[in-house]
């Protein structure tokens, strides 16, 4: 209960209006262009929106991430997001409406403010914009799926044998540049013979299993917060 009342705390803040939300945003600088103010979160070169605002889900794991960590600091990620899930699915559906409705509150005041910079650019300043905003938007995808997936704890991907080999003897090496310690691992490697090799293979073929297991538990926590868009599409599960 001490931790649902320090939740409600931060709620109180997620319930003010559009404005209120983006009181935050930063002070408003004269744009290096013509045609007006343009917020500092939106950049001198108006490259760029303004970010997304978080689904209700994420923000709940984003503000409770913190606070499990703090009460169990030597759990994985992936369990405390277990136990975030958990906690979620339990809210009683008037607390977690309040999360959805700041979503939507967010939502809408990115989209006004959107429309808001659109309107007050020329039309080739609209098309430098367009292009620059692609171009950006290709670069940072994988890089923001990336943060959000470690964020909800996906399970690291498995390891082969030759690269378990490499973070074994990596550790171990003392002298010279990395690109001088991988070429000595590199060849240390080749020079294994298939017994000792084996032991490697061994160790990838366990850590394969140990992958397969955490992502299907996690996949199916994605379903129960309804993150479907994160379960591989060979996979189905089904919420309980």
């Amino acid at each position: 209960m001490a931790l649902l009342r320090g939740v409600w705390g931060v709620l109180s803040a997620l319930g003010k209006s559009g404005a209120d939300l983006c009181a935050g945003c930063g002070s408003r600088l004269r744009s290096p262009l013509s045609f007006g103010n343009v917020p500092r979160w939106f950049s001198s070169n108006f490259i760029g929106y303004p970010k997304k605002p978080m689904t209700s889900y994420v923000r709940f794991s984003k503000e409770q991430l913190p606070i499990f960590k703090a009460q169990n600091p030597d759990a994985k990620n992936s369990e405390l997001i277990k136990k975030i899930a958990e906690l979620w699915r339990e809210l009683p559906e008037a607390e977690k409406k309040m999360y959805e409705d700041a979503y939507r509150t967010d939502w809408q005041a990115y989209k006004e403010e959107i429309n808001r910079i659109k309107e007050q650019l020329t039309p080739s300043q609209l098309v430098s914009l367009e292009k620059e905003i692609m171009q950006k938007r290709l670069k940072k995808k994988a890089l923001i799926k990336k943060r959000e997936l470690t964020m909800l704890g996906k399970p690291k991907r498995p390891r082969s044998a030759y690269n378990i080999f490499i973070a074994e003897r990596f550790q171990e090496a003392k002298d010279g540049t990395s690109q001088v310690k991988l070429k000595t691992i590199n060849e240390s490697w080749k020079n294994l013979s298939s017994s000792q090799k084996q032991v490697y293979i061994q160790l990838a073929k366990d850590d394969k299993v140990r992958y397969y297991n955490e992502m299907k538990s996690w996949e199916e926590q994605m379903v129960e917060v309804g993150r479907d868009d994160l379960v591989r599409r060979s996979v189905k599960y089904t919420a309980k």
